[in-house]
C-alpha cells in the first residue's frame, strides 16, 4: 500500500478542460492521413467560438467539472482495486469526490434535463467503476479490515468539518446536505452504538429537512444557529459515548 494518494488525474483533467475553453475557442483540428494523429490547421485560420455568452461559458465549465470528477473517481477506484493505497486515504478521497459529484451533477445537468448516464454516453466516458460508485453505491467501498480507530477518526473529522461550515455561515442546501450525509454515513458505521443513539437522530432529522428543500434554497439564520447547536450537542454525546467505552 502507498500511504498517499494525490488527485493528480482530477487536477490534470480540470486544467486540460480549462485550457481548452480559455477565451472560449477551439482551434480547428484535422487528421493526417499518414500519421493518423491530429495536427492543427494553419494557425492563421479564424478560431471557432465555443460559447456566445457568459452563461454558456459557465455551462461548459460546469460540465467540465462533472467530467473531471467522474474521471478522477474512476482513477481512484482503480488505484484502490490495485492495492495501491490504504483504505483510510481511499475513503477520505472517495467521500470528497462523492460530495463534489452531487453538487457538480446539479450544476451541470440540472437545467439540461439529462441524466448522468446520458452525459457519460454523450462524451464516451468509459468509467464503469466511477458509475458504480457515484450512481449506484454513493458511498466508499466497505473495508472488511477497517478497525474501530479509523471509523472514529473519520466521524470526528466529519463532525468538525460540518460544524466549521455552519460556523462560517454556509447556508445553501446543496452545500450543507453533502456534509451532513457524510457525517450520517460515518455515524452509521460506528460499532456498538445503541438503536436510539442521539447523534444519529439529530443528524438524520436535519437530512430529512434539507432533503425536502430545493438545492438552491437557503436555511435562515435561526435554522443555522439551531443546526450548529444540534451538531455541537451531538458531538458532545458522541465523545461521552467514546469515553464510556474506554
Amino acid at each position: 500500500h502507498s500511504s498517499q494518494f494525490h488527485t493528480t488525474p482530477r487536477t490534470t483533467y480540470i486544467n486540460s478542460l480549462r485550457l481548452r475553453i480559455q477565451f472560449g475557442t477551439f482551434r480547428s483540428i484535422m487528421w493526417s492521413s499518414n500519421t493518423k494523429r491530429p495536427t492543427a490547421i494553419d494557425e492563421s485560420l479564424p478560431e471557432i467560438d465555443l460559447y456566445e455568452s457568459p452563461r454558456e461559458r459557465k455551462s461548459y465549465e460546469n460540465m467540465g467539472e462533472l467530467y473531471a470528477i467522474i474521471t478522477a473517481t474512476e482513477h481512484l477506484e482503480r488505484a484502490y482495486a490495485a492495492d495501491a493505497m490504504e483504505y483510510s486515504k481511499y475513503a477520505e478521497e472517495c467521500n470528497k469526490l462523492i460530495s463534489q459529484f452531487k453538487i457538480a451533477q446539479k450544476a451541470a445537468l440540472g437545467k439540461e434535463n439529462i441524466t448522468t448516464e446520458t452525459f457519460m454516453n454523450m462524451y464516451q466516458m468509459d468509467c464503469p467503476l466511477a458509475k458504480h460508485r457515484l450512481l449506484e453505491m454513493m458511498k466508499p467501498s466497505h473495508d472488511p479490515n477497517a478497525n474501530k480507530a479509523i471509523t472514529i477518526a473519520a466521524t470526528v473529522q466529519h463532525f468538525i468539518t460540518t460544524m466549521d461550515a455552519v460556523k462560517l455561515e454556509m447556508r445553501a442546501v446543496d452545500e450543507l446536505q453533502p456534509l451532513l450525509s457524510d457525517l450520517m454515513d460515518a455515524l452509521i458505521q460506528l460499532p456498538d452504538t445503541p438503536n436510539d443513539f442521539g447523534p444519529n437522530h439529530k443528524v438524520e432529522s436535519w437530512l430529512v429537512k434539507l432533503n425536502g428543500m430545493r438545492a438552491v434554497d437557503m436555511i435562515d439564520e435561526d435554522d443555522g444557529r439551531q443546526l450548529y447547536h444540534d451538531l455541537d450537542s451531538a458531538y458532545s454525546e458522541f465523545t461521552r459515548f467514546l469515553r464510556a467505552k474506554t
